[in-house]
């Protein structure tokens, strides 16, 4: 049974409809294109705010497998059946790209203004839609057997067509055509609809038919299954002959033709003879062509790849290994599934960039040992083995297929006449067997891999409590507290108290939660009496998140009533119930990084997604100079991996095991689709290559070694910066460097100048943040629940994206309390400040005749304004060109500006501002320590009261110690009384005397 997509389309309702039949009214209708299919809505006779609630199905065949490359086209008609005209009757139109299309369960009613169709078309109004695909199962046809027998030969032939009829009654099934026919006669405008109608059912009727033919395909292997057993058995699955059993010297004669050595593209294996030869001998440079690689940000590295396949005619019934030493690297291979022949399909990959790198490949197949030869040297037996010389394995070009596998003859050991299946070439880290391939710099730990990662997709679940009836209080009392108490997985909300006396309750007020995808939670809304010894629990409600609606603007969604039931009783009785109104809100971006180092502002909502303005390519090229992280076994190590996140997607490197100047080379792409965006590079150690040897190690927190951020916007469009950064950390010793880190990146605009440059004049924030803003402490309080979940997602993962390193990524702490941060933004608003206090004393030394020349330029100036006001604004900005021309000489010559720790005043602060800072809440620190702490607080906060009380004084005497602090909080809070004791001549503080 297969499945078929199709594309719904929800033609809900339009509001506000331009008047088309000369009455002041229309009668409108709506006819929907899609990727050469029309359908058509009912017509709204004389309605300018028409409801059709109608959907139209559209079809999505194999020859329109990407659906994102679609377009849909909806055109809104007037009928001339009832008010015909001479105007257009056109009422408007819209386009949609389809990647706006989400699937079942995540549409949502959008409003979409409709555009003219042609330069003098009268259009106003908006039409509502809900679009999405979803995949419907196609019933499977009966076998030929069942429907041979009941007909004739002859009867089957007149039968095929009215197999025909079926698919067009299917078609007309939906309720839009039907209304349609019982109208009057169709309009000059609808002939062209119904014109193509019949053009529909052809498509329809191909995608229906495909999935009968494998339907008969794989009813008819099992008939053939003998014979592909007899052909393949030449060279494939032939049984061990008897002979094989025999450990002789002399093996059984078989032709060199079916055992192919070597061909094309495949290395000439070397005698088993020249295996004595010296395994230090170097490759020549000359061997290793350098091919163009697909990654060009980074440094090429090069690989020998051995990829081990299968073995067959092995005189053994266990599971063989094989070993592959080369340059000093002996590697095992897993056991081998052993089926009618050996087969492992594993892939490994050696540095070549080593100086000490072999000549000489060798490849030998062991057998294990049995149980009662354990206590042997080895233990195992060697069934045979080939060997190479490196200097005559082909390079392969990435963009070729991949090298073929060949069979080769074991020679050596106890199978003399057993063949063994590997492939063997050089090439790169673009290779696409580099990923999963036991690789010699990782020493092969499971969780070294490079992988990447995919946020959850979040969601703002919007929660109104309304009221609540029919509530019994258990007590007797005449007025009794309830509250509601909400419940979201580990998010837990309650909303105020209320009194009632008639068991009648209102709120109206929200509770805001996050959800993630997939929505299969439940939110628990408890009824709670608050008493003087405990609240008591009045009744419980369950309500699925997949029954939730989703909005993607700020209109109100349809309230419900929920039943309570007491969790007490085994039966359910009724206990009130409560009026809700639940919402997912799409309109929102879910923050999970800080606002100003964000990297992301879309949306949650798909169908509000803009297309991508431009990609940014990163090149994680490796470190240098790294501090070692651990200790084990008396020696110091770092085992170092590299985190970067961008949008939704996380990447990780694989770990370079014991090495302080890892070498990654790895480049990845994101999607850009705001400029003003960041991208945040990690590097941390990993405990987790301790896995297989000490469990208990493993467990043990990464590191962090640094992290380095990058604006796109401070990055021009198709130019390479590569560029080393410092790594630092904030310790409670300071500010520390870790390391460096050498990265390459490169930001392509995707399109046109003018439609990059209006991104810059859309807001940051989506809409819904400024018609319904959030708090900014509910906002920082929704971000730590939204890291958390993201947290708990990413560790879920194979490897393991660790939760320290997604929330050191995510600065999950950085908006703790800190004297050093309050000094920074301090400094920063003076630093604002001081450009206009400069601008102040010029015209004050202006005014006062410091400089005559400057006054007299100045006042020549103004006479020549006053005269001419039309030369104000050129004037002003010439000004301002001026200015900016003479500051570019001064304009700063970093191949690309990265954050500077010397903002945040991070090299230059205190131990002790660094202790209070990393101190927990509540203290850890003695009394002592604290009382020292707020009495340092006090002196350091009075010395910006100070300067604002000697601002708003105007020099005259002002207020000292606890006096300036009560001023400063004055002046700053109640600016409008201040101004108004200034202007009744009184002075504060004398009032307060």
């Amino acid at each position: 049974m297969g499945t078929v997509r199709k594309l719904m389309v929800e033609v809900v309702d339009a509001h506000n409809l331009a008047p088309k039949d000369g009455h002041g009214t229309s009668s409108p209708y709506v006819v929907v294109d899609f990727y050469g299919q029309r359908r058509k809505t009912r017509t709204a006779v004389r309605d300018l705010n028409p409801v059709w609630n109608e959907t139209l199905s559209f079809n999505v065949g194999t020859h329109s497998d990407n659906i994102f490359g679609d377009m849909l086209e909806l055109d809104i008609y007037h009928d001339l059946k009832y008010g015909p005209t001479r105007r257009n009757n056109s009422l408007g139109r819209i386009r949609l790209s389809s990647t706006q299309f989400v699937r079942k369960g995540e549409e949502a009613l959008i409003y979409y203004e409709l555009k003219k169709k042609s330069l003098f078309n009268m259009v106003q109004g908006e039409v509502g839609l809900k679009v999405y695909y979803v995949d419907e199962e196609v019933p499977a046809p009966l076998p030929p057997e069942q429907q041979a027998p009941p007909a004739p030969a002859p009867q089957t032939e007149e039968a095929k067509p009215e197999d025909a009829p079926p698919p067009q009654e299917t078609e007309t099934k939906p309720p839009p055509p039907e209304p349609e026919k019982a109208e009057p006669p169709a309009p000059p405008s609808e002939s062209p609809p119904e014109g193509d109608k019949p053009k529909e059912e052809p498509p329809e009727k191909e995608n229906a038919e495909p999935p009968a033919p494998p339907e008969g395909e794989n009813e008819k292997p099992p008939e053939p299954e003998p014979q592909p057993s007899k052909e393949e058995s030449a060279d494939l699955v032939d049984p061990l002959p008897p002979e094989a059993c025999v450990m002789a010297a002399a093996s059984v004669s078989r032709s060199n033709s079916e055992i192919r050595f070597s061909g094309i593209n495949a290395p000439q294996p070397i005698r088993r003879a020249a295996s004595t030869a010296s395994f230090t001998s170097e490759a020549s440079s000359e061997s290793i062509s350098i091919e163009r690689s697909t990654f060009d940000l980074v440094e090429k590295m090069h690989y020998l790849f051995v990829r081990v396949v299968k073995a067959r005619y092995l005189p053994t019934n266990r599971n063989p290994v094989v070993k592959i030493a080369v340059s000093g690297h002996h590697v095992t291979s897993r056991p081998a599934r052993k089926t009618t022949l050996f087969e492992w399909n594993q892939t490994f990959a050696f540095g070549r960039d080593a100086p000490d790198s072999s000549s000489i490949l060798e490849i030998t197949v062991w057998d294990p040992p049995l149980a009662e030869n354990a206590s042997d040297v080895d233990g195992r037996s060697l069934l045979g083995g080939v060997c190479f010389d490196v200097n005559e394995i082909p390079v392969r070009d990435p963009p070729d297929s991949p090298l073929a596998p060949q069979w080769y003859r074991m020679e050596g050991g106890g199978a003399q006449h057993g063949d063994l299946m590997i492939a063997t070439w050089i090439g790169t880290q673009a290779d696409e067997s580099f990923p999963d391939a036991w690789k010699s710099d990782t020493y092969g730990h499971v969780n070294s891999r490079a992988k990447v990662y995919q946020s959850p997709k979040l969601w703002y679940l919007r929660a109104t409590i309304l009221e609540a009836q029919d509530i019994m209080p258990l007590t007797s009392s005449k007025e009794a507290w309830f509250q509601v108490r909400a419940q979201l997985g580990f998010q837990v909300l309650k909303s105020k108290m209320i009194s009632t006396r008639n068991g009648t309750a209102s709120w109206n007020e929200d509770l805001l939660f996050v959800a993630a995808e997939p929505v299969s939670d439940f939110l628990v809304i408890t009824l709670e009496n608050r008493q003087h010894k405990a609240p008591v629990t009045m009744g419980v409600l369950r309500i699925p998140l997949t029954a939730v609606e989703r909005r993607v603007d700020d209109r109100n969604v349809a309230s419900r009533w929920f039943t309570f039931e007491d969790p007490n009783e085994e039966k359910s009785s009724y206990k009130g119930r409560v009026h809700l109104r639940l919402c997912f809100d799409g309109g929102y971006h879910v923050m999970d990084e800080a606002a100003h180092v964000c990297s992301d502002y879309r949306p949650t909502a798909r169908q509000l997604w803009k297309p991508p303005v431009g990609t940014v390519e990163l090149g994680i090229i490796g470190c240098k100079n790294l501090v070692p992280m651990k200790t084990i076994n008396g020696k110091s190590s770092t085992d170092a991996y590299c985190v970067a996140k961008y949008g939704n997607k996380w990447v990780r490197t694989r770990t370079v095991s014991d090495n302080l100047e890892p070498k990654w080379n790895e480049q990845y792409t994101w999607k850009v689709f705001d400029p003003c965006t960041v991208l945040t590079i990690g590097v941390f150690d990993s405990w987790a290559v301790f896995e297989a040897d000490s469990p208990i190690e493993s467990t043990r927190p990464d590191f962090r070694i640094g992290k380095v951020r990058v604006r796109v916007s401070t990055l021009q469009t198709g130019r390479v910066y590569r560029n080393t950064y410092p790594l630092l950390v904030l310790t409670h010793a300071g500010l520390k460097k870790m390391g460096e880190i050498e990265i390459a990146i490169r930001f392509v605009r995707t399109t046109q100048r003018l439609d990059f440059l209006h991104v810059y004049s859309q807001p940051m924030l989506p809409l819904m943040h400024h018609i319904k803003p959030l708090g900014v402490v509910h906002q920082e309080a929704l971000r730590n629940t939204a890291v958390k979940m993201v947290a708990g997602h990413l560790s879920r993962s194979e490897p393991p994206l660790r939760k320290e390193v997604v929330f050191y990524m995510l600065d999950a702490d950085s908006h703790n309390f800190s004297i050093r941060k309050v000094r920074a933004n301090w400094y920063r608003i003076i630093n604002v400040v001081a450009g206009v206090i400069d601008i102040i004393r010029w015209i004050e030394d202006t005014r006062g005749w410091k400089n005559p020349t400057a006054t007299i330029l100045v006042h020549a100036l103004l006479v020549m304004l006053v005269w001419f006001p039309d030369l104000i604004i050129p004037t002003l900005l010439f000004y301002v060109f001026a200015i900016g021309a003479w500051n570019y000489r001064f304009r700063a010559r970093d191949p690309l500006p990265h954050f500077d720790p010397k903002i945040s005043l991070a090299d230059v602060a205190d131990r002790e501002e660094l202790d209070e800072e990393f101190d927990t809440v509540p203290s850890t620190r003695s009394n002592e320590v604290v009382r020292v702490r707020r009495a340092s607080l006090r002196v350091k906060v009075r010395r910006p009261c100070d300067s604002v009380s000697q601002c708003c004084w105007g020099g005259d005497k002002r207020p000292e110690g606890e006096e300036s602090a009560n001023a400063c909080g004055v002046v700053v809070g109640r600016p409008d009384v201040v101004r108004w004791l200034r202007g009744r001549g009184q002075r504060p503080d004398r009032g307060r005397r």
